[in-house]
């Protein structure tokens, strides 16, 4: 009898395992479609906020990077350090471009509230569109922080 049963409980949970929807229908990991306007906001806002954070140590690396350039060029002889003064001019600014990308990823991760209005829908789909635009700020601050980096590391080689 025991040699019966433990080949249906193998592939109950074969089957169990193999099973890749869940209960509404969606498969597992996969993005649902939105069903309201907030929830395609929120989709969006979320989308925008990805696309920064996956560029966040990239801002830290970048970072890293230019403080070493800038402490290169102040330890030239003061005639070379002179003739680099216009790189290191753009490279702190470029610095100060990385570094508030990333103060306004990580403010904005700090005051974003995923749940905010969620029994008003009138005020979340204004707080999510305020949302939207902010984050799109940040992401396109961090994208086009690391572009001037990436051209001005570039030119210099």
């Amino acid at each position: 009898m025991k040699r019966l049963i433990f080949p249906f409980i193998i592939l109950f949970i074969l089957a169990a395992c193999n099973n890749d929807k869940n209960h509404d229908g969606h498969s597992h990991g996969s993005k649902e479609v939105p069903k309201t306007q907030a929830d395609s906001l929120m989709t969006e806002v979320m989308d925008g906020h990805d696309v920064g954070m996956a560029k966040y140590g990239r801002l830290k690396e970048v970072e890293k990077q230019i403080k070493a350039a800038i402490d290169s060029v102040t330890k030239l002889p003061s005639k070379a350090q002179a003739a680099a003064a216009p790189y290191k001019v753009q490279l702190d600014s470029v610095g100060k471009d990385i570094r508030s990308a990333i103060v306004a990823m990580d403010t904005w991760m700090q005051e974003f509230n995923m749940d905010s209005a969620v029994d008003n829908m009138e005020q979340r789909i204004k707080y999510l569109t305020d949302e939207k635009l902010k984050v799109g700020k940040v992401k396109e601050a961090i994208l086009g922080s690391l572009q001037k980096a990436d051209s001005l590391f570039k030119a210099k080689l």
